[in-house]
């Protein structure tokens, strides 16, 4: 079985530190890519190209609302146009620094609260999807699994790539539990290996309740930006490998090529 580790990177701002980027480029299999409007740079996203292409990591677009102070985690309402000149201009903005590497944005993946609107908000998530869709029908589409995101994208007939969170814990509607709560994060790796080996085995989620939700699940997402992130990577991809999956770019699976 093929499965794929993807990690949020090039995040560098007042709120976090990216000095465990190129440790985590040589653990992941794709890289989520900060565009500077949550956080970011040129430097940074030159970095993370840079490595990404030397570790054959597949590069992906992390675009978000334009809140760096608040690094992207505060809801906003915008307009459909205000939505798709966000977009395009994220990835026109990596697309640029990619090409000066000899390499390709192959997905996209929103971030924060953009995010997690769009997992509720089929409106929102059609117009992103369709927004993605018109730049690159080759574009693979990484979402949130049993999100309005993934039923968007479906309606498209898009090429999705459907995620879990392997640090964070589920509601039982399938929505990640507010970082506001206490229980938001797993930190422990030991914890988040075993959460993420039993939800790729059984092709669903285990919520915090103990519920399980049946899911699709193509992805793994570390975020970069936890302490124990390099820890918690390190750990989930031994237990994969030990369990005979396979792991793979998203750019590299059978289902997108």
């Amino acid at each position: 079985m093929e499965i794929n580790i993807n990690c949020d990177l090039g995040e560098k701002s007042k709120h976090h530190s990216n000095k465990h980027d190129p440790d985590l480029l040589e653990i992941v299999n794709s890289a989520n890519i900060a565009c500077g409007f949550h956080a970011g740079d040129e430097e940074t996203m030159n970095q993370v190209v840079k490595i990404s292409k030397k570790n054959g990591v597949s590069i992906g677009a992390h675009p978000s609302f334009n809140d760096p102070e608040n690094f992207g985690r505060e809801r906003m309402n915008l307009s459909s146009n205000e939505i798709r000149k966000l977009l395009i201009d994220q990835y026109e903005i990596l697309q640029n620094i990619a090409s000066k590497h000899g390499d390709k944005v192959s997905h996209i993946k929103p971030h924060g609260a953009l995010n997690n609107m769009a997992c509720e908000d089929l409106e929102l998530s059609i117009i992103i999807a369709k927004t993605i869709n018109d730049i690159d029908k080759d574009l693979i589409y990484l979402v949130p699994t049993g999100s309005k995101m993934e039923e968007a994208a479906k309606k498209l007939d898009m090429k999705i790539a459907c995620e879990i969170f392997a640090d964070r814990n589920y509601e039982d509607d399938g929505n990640l539990v507010s970082r506001k709560k206490s229980h938001a994060l797993i930190t422990d790796p030991e914890e988040a290996k075993k959460h993420v080996l039993k939800m790729v085995k059984t092709q669903a989620l285990n919520c915090h309740s103990g519920k399980q939700i049946p899911c699709e699940i193509d992805s793994i997402c570390i975020h970069g930006d936890n302490l124990s992130s390099l820890a918690t990577a390190k750990s989930i991809k031994k237990n994969l490998l030990d369990n005979r999956l396979s792991l793979k770019p998203l750019n590299k699976m059978e289902k997108f090529i």
